[in-house]
């Protein structure tokens, strides 16, 4: 299935996730709306939980994509759930963060950041392996 064949209930579904994840991480109201390219009322309507339909475009479709693949991640690689949702906030000295925590990189607000932190956490599932 692609990103255009999504139900519009599918899209609401995945992002009211993507918030509860985001904000598991602690991210500021600012940050989530930055990562996500939703407006204020729309995190606050997919925080209320309401049986709102939201209609989002491809490029919204791709980061909540993106935000599943890093919970699932962080999910395989650490077995204590307070780590999977801390691990996006704290300071990393891989060199693509550079010392900065992932979810300020994730909150410059442009896909590219966004991709490239995903395949850098997901690769985290690798280093234990061979």
């Amino acid at each position: 299935m692609n990103m255009q064949q999504l139900t519009q209930e599918q899209a609401t579904v995945g992002l009211k996730t993507a918030v509860r994840i985001i904000r598991g991480w602690r991210a500021s109201p600012g940050q989530a709306c930055k990562i996500l390219r939703i407006s204020r009322s729309t995190l606050r309507r997919a925080k209320e939980g309401k049986r709102t339909a939201f209609s989002l475009d491809v490029d919204q479709l791709q980061r909540i994509g993106l935000i599943l693949g890093i919970h699932a991640s962080l999910r395989t690689v650490f077995a204590n759930q307070a780590n999977v949702t801390s691990f996006p906030g704290l300071p990393n000295d891989n060199a693509f963060f550079d010392g900065r925590p992932p979810l300020d990189v994730m909150a410059q607000g442009d896909l590219i950041s966004l991709y490239e932190t995903y395949k850098r956490i997901d690769q985290l599932k690798h280093l234990g392996e061979g």
